[in-house]
């Protein structure tokens, strides 16, 4: 590799020409901006011919390309070719056909200042190796790049201007339109095609549904016209595609800009009584979406869940190792972070959810609490046995109802549910519930699109249970409860466990070490384990049976480092 200091010691210093114009425009002529650029900086090169210049047979030039973007072709090989040693000096007719940009101007000299290269622009008559001519071409750049930003600004001015006149400003041609004279024109065919996708999308309500007919009938988007010149067959309109033709204000005649529309030069395809149609109908299930009605797996509380501040809870996930995690968030944490917002909830979503529906079925199945709650608004003795026994039916068949179906119902009887330091409640209106009860189990019985909450006719039940560290993690945990499924984690712990026992015990002079290698784990690890095969036989019943503490973890037992070895004082040290 060569040096440019060596390059100068030697007597010889090799000179690159840069070459660079913004718009394609008079390149295709014989003698171009370029070949000017070229020729005046190689009769300078020449005329320092005394001082050891030499001028480089490699052509860097970038035709067509801004000057700032790093993004140039022939910029990059130069690039390549100082940090190679292969150039002493960069020379330019301007500085601005090097960069207009200060930002980009001081990642390229830090190049140069590492190589020890010296940048020389034949036309403002300064050196880079000198204080002096640094300070001018920071003022240079400076001017330049002041130069490109009031460009910009003048351009979007004139779009703005433009488009306030209704004028179309370009880009890619919508369906249902053509081109002319830089106009948009409506296209017959394509225009017929625009107006069946808004009125099948309200006949069907749902864009996927939309999608999926459109898909089956072979209805496609625009034919675009491919560089040869030839048509290529119009894409598939898929969901992304279909919303921004479902929402775009061109096809009422408007032309927007900014946030605002303007009344514009084109024919409008759409009448504008179907558009609001269309419009009102994505945002009631932009909504929908919103608070997990149409979702997959909606999140059953979304809409009703509100710590002590009143701030909702939102629903949200996290994916970690591949797998999901729901939570319930605070807005506070989302739109802040804790230390702004130190009182903000974040809860495991299973374990709020979880908790709702227990006491929820609870109060529907407890006749007395039911009569309590029921008994200002029903006073006649048979009809509230009858909604009271309504009430045990609907508590006893929850889970057969998917999760749609349970918010649903908790959505039409529940205005919110607080959740505090230790306690959680749910505050239910009667009058909704009485009244859902009077046509359960008919279609529609459980309605929230039309209740009106009354907080006269409320009941409040609780819940005492806090957010608890469990592990590495924090639960919900109901006070004096227990869990009543087994953890998996503490399941599959006990397992390795015990095979550990039985591997060491049949090995016949084998060492732990030796089995923990045979298992890729290290000593350390397995010795914790294998202290586990020696749990209490009552603590191994309790994981089995899902009824250990919530707190008891598989990682709280794996740093447990010195378990007990007597039983009760193990009971003991679990609770």
């Amino acid at each position: 590799m060569n040096d440019p200091a060596t390059s100068r010691r030697s007597g010889s210093i090799r000179c690159a020409i840069y070459t660079r114009k913004s718009s394609e425009e008079g390149l295709e002529q014989a003698f171009n901006s370029l070949d000017a650029q070229r020729e005046a900086c190689e009769a300078y090169i020449k005329s320092q011919k005394h001082e050891g210049w030499l001028l480089l047979p490699d052509l860097y030039d970038d035709g067509g390309i801004s000057g700032g973007t790093m993004e140039r072709p022939a910029l990059k090989r130069l690039l390549v070719d100082i940090e190679a040693g292969r150039v002493n000096t960069v020379v330019v007719y301007k500085v601005d056909r090097l960069t207009r940009s200060l930002g980009d101007f001081s990642k390229i000299v830090s190049v140069f200042d590492t190589k020890g290269v010296s940048f020389v622009s034949i036309t403002q008559q300064f050196n880079t190796t000198t204080s002096m001519g640094r300070l001018t071409l920071n003022m240079l750049l400076s001017f330049a790049q002041f130069e490109r930003e009031v460009t910009g600004e003048r351009i979007r001015d004139k779009v703005a201007a433009s488009k306030k006149k209704g004028m179309w400003m370009g880009g890619v041609v919508p369906l249902g339109y053509d081109v002319k004279d830089r106009k948009l024109v409506i296209n017959p065919d394509e225009a017929e095609r625009v107006r069946h996708i808004y009125k099948r999308y309200v006949e069907l309500g749902s864009v996927r549904l939309l999608a999926e007919e459109l898909d089956q009938h072979d209805i496609r988007g625009k034919l675009r016209v491919l560089a040869e010149g030839s048509t290529g067959a119009g894409a598939t309109l898929g969901r992304g595609a279909l919303y921004r033709i479902l929402s775009n204000r061109l096809y009422i005649g408007d032309v927007h800009h900014n946030g605002s529309h303007y009344r514009g030069e084109h024919e409008a395809i759409v009448e504008t009584v179907l558009w609001d149609d269309v419009a009102s109908l994505l945002v009631e299930n932009r909504n929908d979406r919103k608070h997990g009605t149409t979702a997959e797996d909606p999140s059953l509380l979304a809409g009703m869940i509100f710590d002590e501040t009143g701030q909702p809870l939102t629903p949200t996930h996290a994916t970690k190792g591949g797998r999901r995690y729901r939570y319930y968030v605070s807005k506070s944490l989302i739109t802040g972070t804790k230390y702004e917002a130190p009182n903000g909830r974040r809860i495991p979503a299973g374990d709020i959810e979880g908790l709702v529906i227990s006491r929820m079925t609870a109060f529907l199945a407890n006749s007395r609490e039911m009569h309590d709650a029921i008994a200002p608004t029903v006073t006649e003795a048979k009809e509230q046995a009858d909604l009271i026994g309504k009430a045990a039916q609907l508590a006893k068949s929850w889970n057969n109802l998917n999760t749609s179906q349970q918010r649903a119902i908790l959505m039409a009887i529940i205005p919110c549910i607080i959740i505090t330091a230790d306690r959680v409640d749910l505050h239910i209106q009667t009058d909704a519930l009485v009244t859902a009860l009077r046509v359960w189990p008919k279609a529609g019985a459980f309605n929230s699109d039309e209740k009106k909450f009354d907080p006269g006719h409320q009941v409040t039940v609780s819940v005492l249970a806090s957010l608890k560290r469990a592990g590495i993690g924090k639960r919900m945990i109901i006070e004096g409860s227990t869990t009543s499924t087994p953890d998996p984690t503490l399941l599959k712990l006990l397992v390795k466990a015990f095979d550990f026992r039985d591997k060491l015990l049949a090995g016949r002079g084998a060492s732990l070490e030796l089995i923990a290698g045979r298992e890729n784990v290290n000593s350390s690890y397995a010795t914790r384990l294998l202290r586990l095969a020696f749990l209490s036989p009552e603590i191994v019943r309790a994981i089995l049976d899902g009824q250990h503490p919530p707190t008891l973890t598989a990682h709280r037992l794996l740093l447990d480092t010195r378990l007990q070895l007597a039983w009760k004082d193990q009971l003991a040290a679990m609770r």
